[in-house]
């Protein structure tokens, strides 16, 4: 009666081990499971997230890589650098300015404008990329 108890225990285990090693997230073949397909939604670079610099939607909890600079005291609005997300960075992704339409590098940025809001989330708004906003 035990053998048989620890034979399932047995099994159970190697059944749990078989799995993670195969399906779960450390496995190699997890990216290529037709499950864990990271749909590819473009959309309108003005729009909730939607990355202004590769127009890609961005998943929830990601965010686009700034470099705000300190402005006035007196005004709330702030100078601010937008390098892009995760997914124009890191992957061959085609990057544009979304005012005069060309191809940024890895090391170009678009120029932009926060206007820090009291109680709402800021507003930005994109002036152009360095390329075509000098100053």
């Amino acid at each position: 009666m035990i053998q048989i108890l620890i034979f399932i225990i047995i099994g159970l285990v190697l059944l749990w081990f078989g799995y993670t090693l195969f399906f779960g997230h450390l496995s190699p073949f997890y990216p290529y499971l037709p499950w864990n397909k990271k749909r590819v939604i473009t959309g309108k670079p003005g729009d909730p997230q939607i990355c202004p610099v590769c127009s890609m939607k961005m998943l929830k909890g990601e965010l686009v890589k700034t470099i705000a600079y300190s402005g006035n005291s007196q005004s709330r609005d702030r100078i601010v650098h937008i390098k892009g997300c995760y997914s124009c960075l890191e992957k061959d992704l085609p990057r544009r300015c979304p005012i005069c339409r060309t191809k940024l590098s890895l090391n170009d940025y678009l120029i932009s404008r926060m206007f820090e809001r009291r109680y709402q989330k800021n507003h930005i708004h994109i002036l152009g990329c360095n390329k075509c906003r000098k100053g």
